[in-house]
């Protein structure tokens, strides 16, 4: 006999917190697609780390020139591909090893802590709680010093993933499995 009438409508193993409240709420359906999200960027992060370690600064720039020179030629003002030649023309080797290393360590520390908290490692919330708290400082930091709308953007999208992770944490440490009897 069910010990509630929620009961009924859980399996053996299904998770409740103190207020009813499943796996599967719309809290943590939306939690886990910006984890999704953020072990994503952080898989392009070490791919973007990689190859900046392994393709020269030059051979960087020739690309940015071959991709950016349709869009160049139909619009000369575009200011994506503008911005792209500008940061590609001053890519130094120095530059590029440092960005490659602060890439690589940045995207394997997301990736790492999405799935530690994919798996309900416990010790996984506050450490990811504590690298957004760092990686929001610096992004705060970076818009005090040039503000950019895309920096903007992603301080939101970080102090998003920070609430949540606060919240799904307290919802963890709150959590009572339903025993199967």
């Amino acid at each position: 006999m069910p010990e509630s009438k929620l009961e009924v409508f859980l399996s053996p193993g299904d998770v409740v917190n103190s207020v009813g409240e499943t796996k599967g709420s719309a809290l943590n359906r939306i939690f886990r697609v910006t984890l999704y999200l953020k072990g994503l960027d952080g898989l392009l992060e070490l791919i973007g780390g990689g190859l900046l370690l392994l393709v020269p600064p030059n051979q960087i720039g020739t690309l940015v020139r071959i991709l950016t020179q349709h869009e160049l030629s139909e619009d000369p003002q575009d200011l994506v591909a503008n911005a792209l030649i500008i940061a590609a023309h001053g890519l130094t080797l120095s530059a590029s090893l440092f960005g490659a290393i602060y890439l690589l360590l940045h995207g394997f520390v997301k990736v790492i802590l999405v799935w530690a908290v994919l798996r309900n490692f416990p010790w996984a919330y506050p450490w990811m709680m504590a690298f957004l708290l760092i990686f929001i400082g610096y992004q705060v930091y970076q818009l005090v010093v040039k503000f950019s709308l895309g920096m903007a953007l992603l301080t939101v999208f970080d102090l998003l993933i920070l609430w949540l992770t606060w919240y799904e944490y307290r919802m963890h440490k709150s959590r009572k499995p339903i025993s199967g009897k």
